[in-house]
C-alpha cells in the first residue's frame, strides 16, 4: 500500500509495480515480508535484513510502514549503550554511559544530535537512558564563572559562543522533568546557561543571539570548505534556528520558574520571550519571498537563503502563528524524493547540508505541516522518510536530494560526504512518523490524529482500523465510513482500561498543494566590491558582471560597472550579491569597509578620544593559534570593557575565534560623547575550556592539558557608525 502513500505524497499518477508490501523507486525496490514469529524481512538494493519482533507494534494495512517502524526499534536498541566513545576524548578509550550513541559512525553522544532525537520521541522508550545521555551533555565549570552549564560539543573555530545551539538540550529535557532529580539540575543548568548566552551571545541592538544555526554550518557544507573568514562570520552573524531555540527555552524557564512559586522570575522570562519572538518575526521574515531566512549578517543584512529545520521550529515553537506560519511552510521548496534541509543549493559545494535530505528535518517539517493543517506536506514528509529507509536497509544520516541516494557519484562533489546507518535522529524520526504522523501521538501525550485522506487506502486498506500497542495502552483509529474531506482528525474518543479506541471524521482543510517548482542552485557570489574614494563619496565596482550593491546591510541597487556612492559620518560597509533569471540571489560577497577607521596599538590598557558623539564599532585584530578552524573548544572569548569619562562603563564581548592567520574578532558597539577620553581593558570571559568535563577532551588544546581562553592581540580597531546604525 506504500505505493498510494507514495502517490499521494508526490501528487502524481502511483508508478507501476507496487503492491501492499513493495515500493519501486528510481528502478529500485525494497520489499517487507512478515515473518512467522512476528518479525519482518526487508529486501531491497542493500540485500536482505531480517527485523525482530518489536515491543511496540504498529498493526496497519501495510506491512512496509509496520516493518519500518519494528526496524527503527532495533536499530535504537542497537545505539542502546554502556560505553561511548570518540578519538578525541580519553584518547578514544571507551567512556562508561548508559546512553544513546549517535550513529555507527558517531559512537558518541553529541549535544544537538542526542537532543533532537529525544525531542522526537526517544523520551517514551528508556526515559532513565535519555536522562543519563543529556546529563552527560551538563557540566560544572572549573574556571570562571561557576554554575552548572549545557556543553556545546566541539565546533567551528573553537566551538562557544561561535556556535550557540546548545540550548537545543531543554527541547529535550522538557519531556523528562517528572524526575525529581533530573528536574533540580534541569532548572540549574537553564538559569546559568541562559545567563551566560545572555552575556556572551545576545546582540541588545537586535533583540537577536549571535552564532551558527543548530544545524547548517554557513557557507561550508564539508568541513575543509571553510576559510577563516567564513568561522569569523558564523561568529558575527544571527541564526533563525539558534534563535527560536533561545526562544523555546525562555518559555520553559518561565513556566518553570512560575510552577516553583517565583512569579517575577517568570514574568523576567516571558518578557525576554515575548521580545525575541518579536525580534524573530521582524528581522528574518523575508516578505518578498514570504519565507524565513536561515540567518542575516551582524549588521543586519539579508541573505536570501532558508532552512527547513529553522521554518519548521518556527511554526511548531509558536513563534510563526496564523497565515505566516501556513505561507511559510508552503512557499518551501521540495523535490519529489523529499525536502531540502537548505535552499537554494551551492553548485561549489558537495552532498552533505547542501543538496540534502536529512530524515529528523523532515521529521520537524512533520511536525510543522501537522501544526498547519497540510495534509499534502504530511504526507510528502512521512513517505519521505520511510522511502529513504526502506531502500537503504537502515534510517541513514542523510540522503542526496533528487535521488534519496546514500551516496552519489560526481567527483569532488560526490557525497553525501559522511553518512551514517542507524543515525540516532533518523531513527527518531522513523519511529515519530509512525507514531505522530500516522497515530497522532503528540509530545505532550495527547492522542491528535492529523491523517491525509489520500493516505486512507494505504493504511487501512480494506479494513475499518489500525492499531498501536504501547507498553500502556492500546490505540485504535477507526476510519470514518465515508469520507468526505481532506483531512481526517479526531471525531471522539472512548477509553476502556488500557484501551483507546479514536473514532475519526474526514473536514475540509485548505488544500495547499507542494512546492515542487522551485530553482535548485542559486548563483555563485561576487568577489568583494572594490572602493576608491571620489571626492567626499566613494566610487564602487564589482569584478565580473551586474550585481545587487549593499550598503551597511540595506539593498542600494543594481550595479553594472562603477557607481558613486555619497559618503557618510562613519563606518561605511559595501556588500554585493549576483541574481540569476530566477531572481534568486547568491550569498554575499566578503565585506569592504571604508571610512575613518582608528586603530589603537600597544598593550592595554589603551586610551582613545572620541573624536564625535554617538555609536562606535569596536573589534580586535588577533591571532588564535590553539585549534583547527572547523572544530576545537579554544574560541578566546573577552569582554572589552570601555571607560569614558563621564558615563557609566559599558562592556562588550568580543570573541576570537582560532585562525590560521591574523583576522578580526567579532565587533560589538558602544556609545560615547565627543571629546571624551576613553579607557579599553580585557576581561576574561568564558569558553568551553572552562568546563569541568574538558578534562576528557585530548584532541587539542583546552582540555586534560587546562583550560585555555587566549588569543594574541593587536590592534585595537575602532570607527564611527552612522547614527540609525541598529
Amino acid at each position: 500500500m506504500l505505493s498510494v502513500l507514495l502517490a499521494a505524497g508526490l501528487a502524481v499518477a502511483p508508478a507501476a509495480g507496487f503492491d501492499g508490501a513493495k515500493l519501486e523507486w528510481r528502478g529500485q525496490q525494497a520489499h517487507m515480508t512478515s515473518a512467522a514469529d512476528g518479525g519482518y524481512v526487508l529486501d531491497g538494493p542493500f540485500g536482505t535484513r531480517r527485523i525482530p519482533a518489536a515491543p511496540l507494534r504498529s498493526q496497519t494495512a501495510s506491512p512496509l510502514v509496520d516493518g519500518l517502524f519494528a526496524m527503527a526499534q532495533q536499530e535504537l536498541a542497537e545505539d542502546s549503550v554502556d560505553a561511548i566513545r570518540d578519538p578525541a576524548y580519553d584518547h578514544g578509550a571507551p567512556m562508561p554511559c548508559r546512553c544513546y550513541v549517535t550513529g555507527v559512525k558517531w559512537p558518541y553522544v553529541w549535544t544537538r544530535d542526542v537532543s533532537y532525537a529525544i525531542d522526537l520521541g526517544l523520551w517514551r522508550f528508556d526515559a532513565q537512558r535519555a536522562r543519563d545521555s543529556l546529563r552527560f551533555k551538563l557540566s560544572e565549570a572549573r574556571a570562571g564563572t561557576p554554575g552548572l552549564y549545557v556543553m556545546q560539543d566541539t565546533g567551528s573555530g573553537g566551538s562557544w559562543p561561535i556556535s550557540t545551539d546548545r540550548v537545543v538540550w531543554f527541547l529535550a529535557a522538557r519531556h523528562l522533568l517528572d524526575d525529581p532529580g533530573f528536574a533540580a539540575d534541569a532548572r540549574r543548568a537553564l538559569r546559568d546557561t541562559l545567563a551566560q548566552e545572555r552575556a556572551y551571545a545576545y546582540d541588545a541592538a537586535f533583540g537577536l543571539y549571535r552564532g551558527e544555526t543548530s544545524f547548517l554550518d554557513w557557507r561550508e557544507q564539508t568541513y575543509p570548505a571553510w576559510t577563516q573568514n567564513d568561522v569569523a562570520f558564523i561568529g558575527q552573524s544571527f541564526a533563525l534556528s539558534t534563535n527560536v531555540l533561545h526562544y523555546q527555552a525562555l518559555e520553559l524557564a518561565a513556566t518553570q520558574a512560575q510552577a516553583h512559586g517565583d512569579a517575577q522570575v517568570a514574568t523576567d522570562y516571558r518578557a525576554q520571550a515575548d521580545a525575541l519572538k518579536a525580534a524573530i518575526n521582524r528581522h528574518f521574515w523575508r516578505e518578498d519571498r514570504g519565507l524565513y531566512m536561515s540567518y542575516i549578517g551582524g549588521d543586519g543584512t539579508p541573505y536570501d537563503t532558508y532552512d527547513l529545520l529553522g521554518t519548521a521550529l518556527a511554526v511548531s515553537s509558536g513563534v510563526a502563528t496564523g497565515e505566516r506560519a501556513r505561507e511559510a511552510l508552503a512557499h518551501y521548496p521540495t523535490w519529489p524524493a523529499g525536502s531540502p534541509v537548505i535552499w537554494p543549493e551551492r553548485r561549489d559545494q558537495p552532498v552533505y547540508h547542501n543538496r540534502a535530505i536529512w530524515p529528523f528535518v523532515s521529521a520537524y517539517a512533520l511536525r510543522a505541516a501537522r501544526a498547519t493543517d497540510d495534509p499534502a506536506r504530511i504526507a510528502h514528509e512521512l513517505v519521505s522518510i520511510l522511502r529513504g529507509a526502506a531502500l537503504a536497509g537502515s534510517n541513514m544520516e542523510n540522503y542526496e536530494l533528487q535521488t534519496q541516494a546514500v551516496h552519489v557519484d560526481e567527483g569532488t562533489l560526490s557525497g553525501p560526504v559522511v553518512n551514517s546507518p542507524r543515525q540516532l535522529w533518523s531513527v527518531a524520526a522513523a519511529l515519530e512518523a509512525v507514531l505522530e504522523g500516522v497515530f497522532g501521538l503528540t509530545g505532550e501525550d495527547r492522542i491528535e490524529p492529523k491523517l491525509p485522506a489520500a493516505l486512507v487506502p494505504a493504511l487501512f486498506g480494506k479494513g475499518r482500523a489500525i492499531a498501536l500497542d504501547l507498553p500502556d495502552r492500546r490505540i485504535v483509529l477507526q476510519r470514518p465510513a465515508a469520507i468526505d474531506g481532506n483531512l481526517l482528525v479526531t471525531d471522539h474518543i472512548d477509553t476502556q482500561g488500557r484501551l483507546v479506541t479514536v473514532t475519526l471524521k474526514a473536514v475540509h482543510v485548505r488544500d495547499t498543494p507542494l512546492r515542487l517548482d522551485a530553482p535548485l542552485y542559486a548563483p555563485e557570489a561576487p568577489p568583494a566590491p572594490a572602493a576608491e574614494a571620489d571626492g567626499d563619496g566613494w566610487r564602487v565596482r564589482v569584478e565580473g558582471g551586474a550585481a545587487l550593491l549593499y550598503v551597511d546591510g540595506r539593498p542600494h541597487g543594481r550595479l553594472d560597472g562603477q557607481a558613486s556612492i555619497p559618503g557618510q559620518a562613519g563606518l561605511l560597509c559595501l556588500s554585493a550579491t549576483r541574481v540569476d533569471a530566477n531572481g534568486i540571489e547568491s550569498l554575499h560577497s566578503p565585506d569592504t569597509c571604508v571610512g575613518p577607521i582608528t586603530r589603537l596599538e600597544g598593550g592595554p590598557p589603551r586610551a582613545w578620544t572620541a573624536p564625535t558623539d554617538g555609536p562606535f564599532r569596536v573589534a580586535l585584530d588577533y591571532t588564535n593559534p590553539h585549534g583547527p578552524i572547523n572544530t576545537g573548544i579554544t574560541a578566546a572569548v573577552k569582554m572589552l570593557v570601555i571607560a569614558c569619562e563621564g558615563a557609566a562603563s559599558q562592556r562588550v564581548p568580543l570573541v576570537m575565534p582560532h585562525s590560521v592567520g591574523a583576522q578580526r574578532s567579532t565587533f560589538g558597539t558602544f556609545t560615547a560623547r565627543a571629546g571624551a577620553g576613553c579607557r579599553f581593558t580585557l576581561e576574561d570571559g568564558f569558553n568551553m575550556s572552562y568546563l569541568a568535563r574538558a578534562v576528557h577532551y585530548t584532541a587539542e588544546a583546552g582540555g586534560a592539558t587546562g583550560p585555555l581562553n587566549e588569543a594574541q592581540i593587536h590592534a585595537l580597531v575602532l570607527a564611527p557608525l552612522a547614527k540609525d546604525t541598529p
